[in-house]
């Protein structure tokens, strides 16, 4: 230990010794320090607090001659075991009352990924080539916008598979939707008004609600969200989810897409913001092609995130501006630094240009087409009294359940038994299914922690499996 935190007030009337012997005293009788723990030479001690070796010499010597400290000859100072000496009152420290998370044997997360099939190997080659003395310029700030690097593959990426038309000037990186959403807030301005899905991602509301913005809910159903009611508000911001609903799974249809440009292009406050969080992963056919790329006239924000395509942990996402929102962005945010990490940026750009993103991604859609597979699969003989919707892309499913008991009593249920589930009715603002229904997210667990998962839960819910006869 060279150093010991101390806070030196010069201005005060108490000598400088007295104040490194007090505060010294205080953080061993409230044990801060451990017992054995060795001191900081005087020497390094006087050269840290810019004091001299004197001032420190009477201040050990104080906490010597009270036992509080030890002094051995050619070894230095070590703190002293307090239970030894009677006298001293020790000051109890207040324990902080953490809430436990409850123990699951079965989480149903909609939000986790397969932890056993991430290319560790690949990821730290990619590491190892990045990290080398010739990467001393990554130790300095960067682009503010994210390195051209990651903002080039990002931009082959999108255009490729998302359909995406734009250039790498667009691209903004950040640490999360959640970190880039609060920009976007700020650049469309104060009088904005936002829609949102109804029911959507709580996060988002989340985030409009601690800036200050309240948000419109809109309803959804089977063909995205009603863009009837939407024009019939007076919203000129709609944040959607079109390619994979969230949380309900659905795919904006044609009709809708066309309708909600339209309703974008109709006025020049008009602005959707698209959400693109997971549209990677559909298994019935190819992914839905983005809104962006459809728009005619700049009015689309996207909006997406490596946290489901590559791990939750990584905190890289994006978003592509409009040409008249990036200069608006530019002026308002000049100065900032971007958020994530240079060594993470081109980690993440050369394991793009090496192909193994897009591979990952091909290996990804069929393990998670396989055990969407099993899901359905383990469901199906509990068929009628449970139904599911929402399986035509991303990592979970809705499951309704004909009960008479709440989504609450039937959560509570199954997490006494070690399994959790997600309420449909805590992701919308008012409840309207007439069963209750839950998200089953499949994308973190073993195929055979799904099937035993479902049996279990279905027990709990007392919900047989249909007669084959």
């Amino acid at each position: 230990m060279e150093e010991w935190f101390i806070a030196l007030d010069k201005s005060l009337d108490i000598p400088l010794y007295e104040q490194i012997y007090r505060q010294m005293k205080q953080d061993i009788t409230e044990q801060r320090v451990p017992v054995g723990k060795k001191l900081p030479s005087k020497r390094k001690l006087s050269e840290f607090l810019s004091i001299s070796q004197t001032t420190i010499e009477f201040a050990y010597g104080q906490l010597v001659s009270e036992g509080y400290i030890i002094s051995v000859p050619r070894s230095g100072y070590f703190v002293q075991d307090i239970e030894e000496l009677a006298y001293v009152e020790k000051q109890k420290v207040k324990e902080i009352s953490i809430p436990e998370r409850s123990q699951t044997a079965i989480d149903f997360s909609p939000g986790m990924v397969d932890p056993d099939t991430f290319p560790f190997t690949k990821w730290r080659k990619v590491a190892k080539d990045v990290i080398d003395e010739h990467a001393a310029h990554l130790l300095q700030l960067g682009d503010p916008h994210g390195d051209v690097e990651l903002r080039n593959e990002i931009a082959t990426y999108l255009y490729h598979s998302r359909g995406v038309i734009c250039t790498p000037d667009q691209i903004i990186i950040g640490s999360g939707t959640e970190q880039l959403i609060p920009l976007i807030i700020r650049i469309l301005g104060s009088d904005a008004v936002y829609a949102v899905e109804d029911p959507g991602y709580p996060l988002t509301h989340h985030v409009f609600d601690h800036n200050l913005r309240s948000a419109i809910p809109i309803a959804v159903d089977a063909d995205g969200i009603d863009v009837d009611a939407l024009q019939r508000t007076p919203a000129t911001v709609a944040y959607v989810t079109p390619s994979h609903q969230f949380p309900t799974g659905s795919v904006l249809s044609a009709p809708r897409r066309a309708a909600l440009l339209n309703w974008a292009s109709s006025n020049s406050d008009h602005v959707i913001i698209e959400d693109d969080y997971d549209g990677e992963f559909r298994y019935a056919s190819r992914p839905i092609p983005s809104l962006q790329g459809m728009d005619r006239g700049e009015n689309v924000i996207y909006l997406s995130t490596f946290s489901k395509s590559l791990m939750p942990s990584l905190r890289i996402a994006y978003m592509v501006l409009p040409s008249a929102l990036l200069e608006r962005y530019r002026g308002a945010f000049i100065q900032y630094a971007s958020t994530v990490p240079r060594i993470e940026q081109h980690m993440l750009a050369r394991f793009m240009a090496d192909g193994q993103f897009s591979r990952h991604l091909n290996r990804m859609r069929k393990i998670y087409r396989k055990k969407l597979h099993i899901l359905k699969g383990t469901l199906s003989p509990y068929e009628p009294r449970i139904s599911y919707s929402g399986d035509e892309a991303g990592m979970h499913i809705i499951v309704t359940v004909q009960s008479q008991q709440s989504e609450s009593e039937l959560a509570d249920l199954a997490l006494q038994k070690g399994i959790r589930v997600y309420s449909l009715g805590g992701y919308q603002s008012s409840a309207v299914q007439d069963f209750p229904s839950f998200l089953l997210g499949f994308g973190g667990l073993h195929e055979q922690d799904i099937k035993q998962g479902i049996d279990k839960l279905m027990a709990v819910w007392n919900i047989k499996k249909m007669d084959p006869r």
